[in-house]
């Protein structure tokens, strides 16, 4: 079965079809979805794309109640915007996108995938924050974890490429960035909690800080809380710290000696290795290291120093081969006790296989 991925991001959809293989055999990139054509000229770039027997939506938020694919339908769709309020940057392009697809084709069966599903098997000591029972239970305020369709699909690819199942962390590092703990296929730990702002540090977006800081900023600065949000999530991360949210400037304007560049550098390092350690903790031990994402692939510099601070766990990377990696690649040194592997971001692919088991 044909599959056609819709994955509604910041700036564009992008739209793509993968065939029975895992191949993607059509591609489209349209505007942001405030920007999407209306249903007439929307469905001559899909029949373009055709022919394809459903449709996999990637949707950020599932909340409690969403830990699979599921057939979309007017209910689901209700449900899906009720939980707009736990991802409001996200939620609301993709319920955009989902809406335009399903006018443009409205008799082809669609599909919601959820970023969240797979951290729906975290247990206990990984999701509950120490907060107020009412909190907890009332209001469902845990940790959720993001980017589940890439890891899941990193781990499985790891293992393909020869890597041990048991224990594998997976580094989605891209313009919003997670790590994952996979125990024989099952997310155990993530960094990303409530909501996409927790973890290590991204491109525009904060990663952890002490929420005591925030309330600080609030209460005693008297700063405005939606700026607050603004800033955590626009202006903070490598944006904050360098003046620019690109990795690869950063590593260029480090190399060439700017200050800021490099303190950016080393705090993004620095709270990249204490994560990949705490996942460590979580699995009892490492296997497999994968790097995936736009900064996990393509900036060699990053996984050295990353991989740099965890000799003690017997990590080693090929200078060589990290140089010149292009994924699917592995780039162990010489005498490292655990795989070192560069793998391609396919959300797609983990969207199409959702989609297939829920329509057949």
């Amino acid at each position: 079965m044909r599959v056609l991925v819709a994955n509604a991001g910041s700036s564009s959809l992008k739209l793509r079809v993968v065939d029975e293989a895992d191949a993607v055999v059509a591609r489209a990139e349209l505007p942001a979805v405030e920007r999407l054509p209306p249903p007439d000229e929307l469905a001559e770039v899909l029949a373009g794309l055709a022919p394809f027997a459903a449709v996999g939506h990637r949707v950020v938020h599932g909340g409690q109640e969403f830990r699979e694919p599921v057939r979309l339908d007017a209910d689901v769709r209700a449900r899906l915007e009720v939980l707009t309020p736990l991802a409001p940057l996200h939620q609301p392009r993709t319920l955009a996108a989902l809406d335009a697809v399903t006018a443009a084709a409205p008799e082809v069966p669609g599909v919601a995938c959820f970023d969240t599903a797979f951290h729906a098997t975290l247990p206990p000591a990984a999701s509950v924050y120490a907060l107020p029972a009412a909190w907890r239970e009332d209001l469902g305020v845990r940790r959720y974890g993001f980017h589940g369709l890439s890891h899941e699909y990193a781990a499985r690819r790891a293992v393909e490429m020869g890597a041990p199942r048991a224990r594998i962390v997976t580094c989605h590092l891209g313009a919003g960035a997670s790590l994952c703990a996979v125990h024989d296929g099952r997310s155990i730990d993530t960094t990303m909690g409530f909501t996409p702002l927790e973890g290590v540090v991204m491109a525009t977006r904060s990663g952890s800080v002490d929420p005591g800081a925030v309330l600080w900023l609030i209460e005693q600065q008297g700063f405005d809380p939606a700026d607050v949000s603004e800033a955590l999530l626009h202006r903070s991360g490598l944006l904050g710290l360098a003046g620019t949210p690109d990795m690869a400037e950063v590593v260029r304007r480090s190399a060439a000696g700017d200050g800021d560049a490099t303190l950016a550098l080393e705090v993004y390092v620095h709270r990249l290795r204490a994560g990949i350690a705490a996942m460590v903790a979580s699995l009892g031990g490492l296997d497999a290291l994968v790097f995936t994402g736009g900064v996990g692939e393509n900036a060699p510099a990053i996984r050295s120093a990353a991989a740099g601070g965890l000799g003690f766990l017997d990590v080693a990377i090929d200078p060589e081969e990290n140089t010149h990696a292009h994924p699917d690649a592995d780039v162990t040194g010489r005498g490292s006790a655990v795989r070192v592997l560069v793998v391609a971001a396919r959300e797609e692919v983990t969207i199409a296989r959702g989609v297939r088991q829920v329509v057949g």
